[in-house]
């Protein structure tokens, strides 16, 4: 029996409305969950907001709010566009709920017991936007404004010199463990090209980490040292443990992590530090078990281009849902990006691809064999007949497709978008077959070889919906009623029970209309 599986989104740092970025997150992270699910495993699926930091308490005296409010707002933007986008999570978590505060300290006090925080006084480079800690050398300069000369983060962010007491977390004492982990578990890491990066990173040396501020009070107190609030990264990571009771020994908790679960945490690249340096270092120093591993996606371009406020071209991906509908951007964002690299998207490539790959070819194909059916079949499943090597050959290379999926989804890689492109080989192959076969002439002349036919495209479609469900859902499920499938029989199990032939079917209805550009794109 597979183990159970515990899969993470990064939470979301909500001092403003999700984009575009946050939504690829999501719906990858979804695809995953969904397709585990489907393989009959037990998965428990967990995103939601990072709501304390310095950051969120400036935007909030900004805009003449306490942080409260502004986190209870924005974490509600996020948690409803989850919605809009069909996110099959198990929990929304928030770092402001109770339970959280309590996991947080949990941790804290764990890692003070095996003697690793200690009181002293920070001096150093802080970025406020990052949330982050940076050492001198890793500081880049850029000409400011008058010539002059300003310092900033690796991610070209604004530093400032920072000094106050802080409780320090002993993160030089675990070079050697993190090393060792690199070394051990190669698959802990993805892609390869970052944990060669943070092997690279950890080899220059760990210096001890600050883990708590006094300049401000918006965070979880420090167990102890009420003026201290924690470091925002200590908070924020240990949300992983909080969605499954820790530290109570509730069902959750040995289920999903502490008696072995797969756990895997889905996160940008930009925070892969926090997450593959800093995040099992704590694990380490409270006596808790690792993930099983952590993959670092790129970023979403739009036409190319980072995005920024400056340039005015962040994206709200409810926009994108409502122009093109929430399945067709799914298809797209996961078919058309490699996970793990960076990808671009724009209005114009997802109607391109949207149109080829789901109008045209899935929707067309459905539309006009059981069109047939119902004209011709009394809206009846025809008999199966005698399967011609034209039929052996569909179904093997409809099993062969699978056992494809299976693979790129279980390497560890999560080669996604591999994993689509062999069901797209496959709608166009049954789409083939159903052209050369051309059931509309054998009816004048062999009405039981039409019949065959039929059934068989009718076969063929309930597997790639079958197949295609944990991309686009909703639309797959609307297939599947197309072919009268119940609820039990849309699992990858499934896959090996055939369609029953006389089996009544509603008539037909278009699943994939084709889309048009927008009249006004820029509201895309």
């Amino acid at each position: 029996m597979s183990k159970p599986i515990y899969i993470t989104t990064a939470i979301s740092y909500p001092n403003g409305p999700p984009h575009i970025g946050h939504a690829y997150e999501a719906i990858a992270t979804d695809a995953i969950a969904r397709f585990h699910r489907l393989s009959g495993r037990d998965v428990r699926f967990q995103t939601g907001t990072d709501e304390h930091g310095l950051k969120m308490a400036q935007t909030a005296e900004k805009r003449g709010l306490a942080p409260i409010e502004l986190a209870t707002e924005m974490s509600h933007s996020f948690s409803a566009m989850c919605d809009r986008l069909n996110i099959s999570h198990d929990r929304f978590i928030r770092t402001t709920d109770a339970d959280h505060h309590v996991a947080s300290q949990a941790i804290w006090q764990a890692m003070a017991d095996k003697g690793d925080l200690y009181l002293d006084k920070y001096e150093g480079w802080y970025s406020v936007r990052d949330e982050a800690y940076y050492d001198e050398s890793e500081l880049i300069e850029a000409e400011g404004e008058g010539g002059t000369t300003e310092k900033l983060s690796p991610q070209g962010t604004p530093v400032e010199w920072t000094v106050e007491e802080s409780w320090f977390f002993r993160l030089s004492r675990y070079q050697e463990p993190l090393l060792k982990l690199f070394a051990e578990n190669p698959a802990f890491l993805k892609p390869d090209s970052r944990r060669n990066e943070m092997i690279k990173f950890v080899e220059g040396g760990l210096n001890d980490l600050s883990m708590s501020r006094t300049s401000f009070d918006w965070g979880v107190k420090v167990p102890g040292s009420e003026n201290h609030v924690m470091y925002v990264w200590v908070d924020a990571l240990t949300n992983y443990l909080t969605g499954l009771g820790y530290p109570d020994e509730t069902d959750l908790y040995p289920k999903y992590w502490s008696e072995g679960g797969d756990m895997i945490h889905i996160i940008g690249k930009d925070i892969v530090r926090f997450h593959t340096i800093y995040w099992p270092a704590f694990l380490m120093s409270a006596n808790l078990p690792l993930p099983k591993q952590i993959f670092g996606h790129g970023f979403l371009l739009n036409r190319g281009e980072k995005m920024s406020k400056s340039l005015g071209n962040v994206v709200d991906p409810i926009s994108l849902a409502d122009a093109f509908g929430v399945d067709q951007l799914r298809y797209f964002l996961l078919s058309d990006v490699v996970f793990g690299k960076d990808g671009t998207y724009s209005p114009e490539m997802i109607v391109t691809k949207t149109n080829a790959d789901l109008a045209n070819n899935f929707g067309n194909l459905a539309q006009r064999s059981l069109s047939m059916i119902a004209k011709n079949c009394d809206g009846k499943i025809p008999a199966e007949g005698a399967a011609t090597d034209a039929e052996i050959r569909l179904l093997a290379e409809l099993a062969t497709c699978f056992d494809q999926i299976c693979g790129f989804m279980t390497s560890g890689s999560f080669q996604i978008d591999a994993a689509i492109d062999v069901i797209r080989e496959r709608l166009s192959a049954t789409n083939q077959y159903f052209a050369d076969q051309a059931p509309w002439a054998l009816r004048k002349t062999d009405p039981d070889r039409a019949d065959s036919v039929l059934y068989h495209t009718a076969e063929a479609i309930r597997r790639l919906a079958i197949m295609l469900r944990w991309v686009i859902p909703e639309s797959s499920d609307k297939m599947l009623d197309l072919l009268a499938q119940g609820p039990d029989q849309r699992d990858f199990d499934a896959l090996d029970t055939p369609i029953r032939e006389g089996l009544a079917v509603p008539a037909p209805q278009a699943i994939f209309p084709r889309l048009d550009m927008p009249a006004d794109e820029g509201e895309a």
